[in-house]
């Protein structure tokens, strides 16, 4: 899914949507430091399981500051370049037509110095879930800032098309630094809306629409 975002080469006047750079591993933990260099990764690296039945270690990341403990993460898993975005990310949920956007708190940022005395494979646990909401913090405004609404609706509407889905939900962060350059991160079909404000009348509107339209 996150290939057609990659693919649709997104811009308009309110920014630039694209995807970090990835890689999937499916099996042999040993051959993925020479994978990484053979695709041009640069560390750190986030590692996702592909593992996605609810379960705890589905949700689980880790980060790889270094080539070595590349060896260390247990495929399969997708390999993404980690991009520094304030440590908040974006919760897009979309239902039909409807858009609804939470911030969550996400992983810090690492700087070069950080990179360059740090080694091996940090795990965490659970990153956006409801305890971490950010939308009541005292954010630096520049991180704080929602992508713009325009933007948003443009990319949803695309993605419906693309994907066949109306059920859906994007994590979306802005590179730090900047106030226009979006990375959709990951992309959940049919995810648990129970965190979203207002779900009972945004999901209750969405199958009555389908009924009328029926």
């Amino acid at each position: 899914m996150l290939q057609e975002v990659a693919h649709m080469n997104f811009s308009d006047p309110h920014g630039k949507v694209g995807v970090p750079r990835q890689l999937v591993i499916k099996k042999d933990a040993a051959s993925i430091p020479d994978a990484v260099s053979r695709a041009g990764l640069r560390l750190p690296l986030v590692a996702k399981p592909l593992v996605a039945d609810g379960s705890a270690k589905s949700h689980e990341l880790s980060l790889a500051y270094d080539q070595y403990s590349l060896q260390k993460l247990e495929p399969p898993l997708v390999l993404q370049e980690f991009v520094n975005h304030g440590g908040v990310l974006f919760k897009v949920y979309i239902v039909g037509e409807a858009i609804k956007v939470v911030r969550r708190f996400s992983l810090p940022d690492v700087s070069r110095r950080e990179l360059s005395k740090s080694a091996g494979v940090f795990r965490f646990p659970r990153v956006s879930c409801a305890a971490a909401s950010a939308d009541d913090a005292d954010l630096d405004p520049s991180i704080a800032e929602l992508p713009p609404r325009p933007l948003l609706e443009r990319l949803a509407k695309e993605l419906r098309r693309r994907l066949g889905l109306r059920l859906f939900n994007l994590d979306i962060i802005r590179e730090h630094g900047t106030r226009d350059r979006f990375y959709v991160i990951d992309i959940n079909y049919f995810p648990g809306y129970g965190k979203m404000p207002g779900y009972e009348h945004i999901f209750t509107d969405f199958l009555l629409s389908l009924v009328q339209h029926k």
